[in-house]
C-alpha cells in the first residue's frame, strides 16, 4: 500500500509547526528565523514532549504516539477540530467525540492570551487539566512541561493518588482557604459532569479519586454544585522569595474552558517580585521535575 506524499502523520505535524509563528503560541521571538513556523524545540516545549520525541515523529521513525501526546500537540499546533481529528486518525487513535471535553484554546482566546505579556496566565479544562500557559506562569510556579501530560492537572494535585502525585506548581504555595478551594474544584467537577456526562475521561477522573483519595469522596458525596472564581495564594518563591498574588478564575462560555489569572496589588512589592521573576524565567529545577515524555 502506498501512502500519498507529505500526508503521513510526521509531515502533517511538520506542515502544522512551520506554518504557526511563535508569535501566535505567546513565544519570544529574538535572532535569525530560516523559517517563519516554530522551530522543533519550540513545539516540544509547548507539548510537554521531549525534542527527540518531535524529530522521531516527523521522521516516521515513532508512528504510535498516545492519545496524551496527540491532545498535546494537537493543542500546542493550534489546530482546528477537523485538523484535531485527523491528526489522531494518522495516529490511529479514535478521535474525541463531540460530546467530550474540549480541549483547545479558541484562536481569539489564544490573541487575547498572548496580550497579557508576563502576566502569569493558564488555561484549563473543564475536567481542570491544565492545556496551556505563558512564559509568567511558567516563571511563578515552575515549567509544567516538566510534568507527563496526564499529571498535569489541578484535580489531581488537589487530591493526590498513590505515589504518582502531580505537582502543577514546583514550589509550596500557601492559600488564604485551603478547605474553600479543595470545596470549589470539586463542586466545579461535578457540574462539568452535567455538561459532559458522556466524557470518557471525566468519568474516569471521578472514579480514579473518590476511589483514591478520601478528603474527595467526602466532598463529593455533599453533591455540592459550583464555580471555582478566586483565591488568594502565596508562592514560596526560591529566587524572589514569598509573592502575594490574587488568583482569579474566568470562564469561556460553552467549551468550560478555566482561564487562571494570578496578579499582585499595583506598585507593591509583589508586584515587583512578579516582575523580576518573569525577568529571571523559571529556575532551575533539576531535583523537582518530573521527565519529559
Amino acid at each position: 500500500m502506498t501512502t500519498t506524499p507529505g500526508a503521513g502523520l510526521g509531515a502533517m505535524i511538520r506542515t502544522w509547526r512551520n506554518r504557526l509563528p511563535p508569535s501566535a503560541a505567546a513565544l519570544p521571538v529574538s535572532g535569525a528565523r530560516r523559517a517563519a513556523g516554530l522551530r522543533r524545540e519550540e513545539l516540544a516545549e509547548l507539548a510537554g514532549v521531549s525534542v527527540d520525541y518531535v524529530v522521531r515523529l516527523e521522521q516516521g521513525r515513532a508512528t504510535t504516539p498516545s492519545e496524551q501526546v496527540v491532545a498535546s500537540l494537537a493543542r500546542a499546533l493550534q489546530l482546528s477540530t477537523a485538523e484535531r481529528d485527523h491528526l489522531y486518525r494518522l495516529a490511529h487513535l479514535v478521535p474525541p467525540a463531540d460530546d467530550a471535553i474540549p480541549g483547545h484554546v479558541p484562536p481569539g482566546v489564544q490573541r487575547v492570551l498572548t496580550r497579557l505579556g508576563d502576566v502569569a496566565v493558564a488555561v484549563f479544562a473543564a475536567d481542570w487539566q491544565l492545556i496551556w500557559w505563558n512564559r509568567g506562569w511558567a516563571a511563578l510556579l515552575g515549567d509544567p512541561s516538566a510534568a507527563p501530560p496526564r499529571l498535569r492537572n489541578f484535580a489531581r494535585e488537589r487530591f493526590p493518588v498513590g505515589a504518582g502525585a502531580a505537582r502543577l506548581s514546583l514550589w509550596p504555595v500557601i492559600e488564604r482557604d485551603s478547605d474553600a478551594t479543595d470545596a470549589a474544584v470539586v463542586s466545579d467537577l461535578r457540574r462539568a459532569t452535567g455538561r459532559f456526562p458522556h466524557d470518557r475521561g471525566l468519568a474516569e477522573l471521578i472514579r480514579e479519586l473518590n476511589a483514591g483519595n478520601r478528603r474527595f469522596a467526602e466532598l463529593w458525596a455533599t453533591g455540592t454544585v459550583a464555580t471555582h472564581r478566586e483565591d488568594r495564594k502565596t508562592i514560596q518563591h526560591p529566587s524572589v522569595g514569598p509573592v502575594t498574588v490574587d488568583c482569579d478564575v474566568l470562564a469561556d462560555g460553552g467549551s468550560e474552558l478555566k482561564i487562571v489569572i494570578m496578579t499582585a496589588a499595583p506598585d507593591s512589592p509583589d508586584e515587583s517580585k512578579l516582575r523580576l521573576a518573569a525577568i529571571t524565567g523559571p529556575p532551575a529545577t533539576a531535583n523537582s521535575m518530573h521527565p519529559r515524555q
